[in-house]
């Protein structure tokens, strides 16, 4: 039986979060392939520390000569995406760190699985498993632990690059404690803020009269109480922040990219790899699906799992869980969402618009929750296909 009352809690971090960087320069990487040959194939991995940053991994493009060319820009975006998330200290700058470039050609044996041939449909780029999940707690059909973490991060990077909190660093975490009443979120017990800071001097105490009014601002009314309690830099200073900190690896933030721990995950990270790869376009189909299934109303809640094997076209099963709150059978509606998606890798990336340079912008503050974009970002958050589940159920 599902708990009614209970407290459950999601952390999210910054995009100048050392792994996040690395998320980033992976995604810009990727976009800019994209943008010059939709189908590239790209899994792109970032490391970083103090004053360095490699980058590795596997290209393919229909020439080598275009591989080449898009190699001599990696040093490029890697500053550009440094410089924008905001490092100019000392020990990572985008003006003077290292740039390492180890992208070399994909396996012919991994192509071999993916590319479509006579009589053959274009395989997945992998096994594996990967979920979707929604449900009806916030507008987003997000769970709210999550979805407000990341909502105080994006608001504080606002803020800082506006100028309005220019004090603030680019490196942040933050995590709700949220309440739950009769299976609803009502309120904040217990929240943590942990912020880079450039002035030396600033106290926890300083630090939090600056972040407060941007988290109050974001969190639903009446969610922070006299009750709540507050962790603002609890360690006190927080002015080395980022790679040089703390090495950065692409890949490493998987739960807060997805669903805070409220839902299960595949394993497979996102950041750095083009659609043909299902850990990330199978799990972005899952959500979508999901989503809809709880915006027809066939579900408050809904888990969503799909399975692939590399070099096979077809998923090899569908799973659908609305945790007691279905209102038709899990397996109708199974079978519905085989009927009004096609779920081969080719049929998600059509459907969702995948083979654009629309990566980049996921690398932060989460792949769900947003809003879809006009370039094709996000399509995933989209709700086109509810009145189709419904009819088909």
């Amino acid at each position: 039986m599902a708990r009614n009352d209970y407290t459950f809690t999601s952390e999210s971090v910054s995009e100048g979060h050392p792994d996040k960087v690395c998320d980033r320069i992976s995604d810009a990487v990727l976009d800019a392939f994209l943008a010059e040959e939709p189908e590239a194939r790209v899994a792109c991995e970032t490391f970083a520390t103090t004053n360095r940053v490699v980058v590795g991994g596997e290209v393919k493009m229909s020439t080598e000569a275009k591989v080449i060319a898009m190699k001599d820009r990696v040093d490029t975006i890697v500053r550009d995406c440094v410089a924008d998330i905001g490092y100019e200290q000392d020990g990572f700058n985008y003006k003077t760190l290292e740039v390492t470039n180890l992208l070399h050609g994909q396996s012919a044996h991994i192509a071999q699985g993916v590319d479509a041939a006579e009589g053959k449909e274009e395989g997945a780029g992998d096994q594996g498993i990967m979920f979707g999940y929604a449900v009806d707690e916030t507008p987003e059909l997000m769970p709210a632990p999550i979805q407000y973490a990341h909502a105080i991060l994006r608001r504080l990077a606002k803020a800082r690059k506006s100028g309005e909190a220019a004090v603030l660093g680019p490196d942040a975490k933050s995590q709700l404690s949220v309440r739950y009443h009769g299976g609803k979120p009502v309120g904040v017990s217990q929240i943590v803020l942990s912020t880079q800071h450039l002035d030396e001097k600033l106290t926890s105490a300083d630090v939090r009269a600056i972040v407060a009014p941007y988290i109050e601002e974001v969190l639903p009314e009446g969610w922070l109480s006299k009750d709540t309690v507050w962790h603002v830099n609890p360690t006190g200073a927080f002015v080395i922040g980022g790679p040089d900190g703390d090495a950065g690896l692409t890949g490493r933030k998987i739960i807060v990219d997805t669903y805070g721990g409220a839902a299960p995950h595949g394993g497979g990270a996102f950041s750095g790899k083009d659609p043909t790869k299902v850990d990330r376009s199978a799990a972005y189909a899952a959500r979508y699906l999901a989503k809809n299934i709880v915006a027809a109303g066939l579900a408050s809640r809904c888990t969503l799992q799909l399975s692939y094997a590399i070099g096979v076209a077809r998923p090899l099963s569908i799973y659908v869980d609305t945790h007691g709150t279905g209102q038709v059978d899990e397996a109708a509606i199974e079978t519905a969402v085989a009927k009004v998606m096609d779920l081969t890798p080719r049929g998600i990336r059509t459907h969702l618009g995948l083979n654009r340079p629309i990566f980049q912008r996921t690398a932060a503050y989460g792949h769900f929750g947003r809003q879809p974009d006009t370039e094709g970002g996000f399509s995933w958050e989209k709700t086109d296909l509810a009145d189709k589940l419904k009819n088909s159920v």
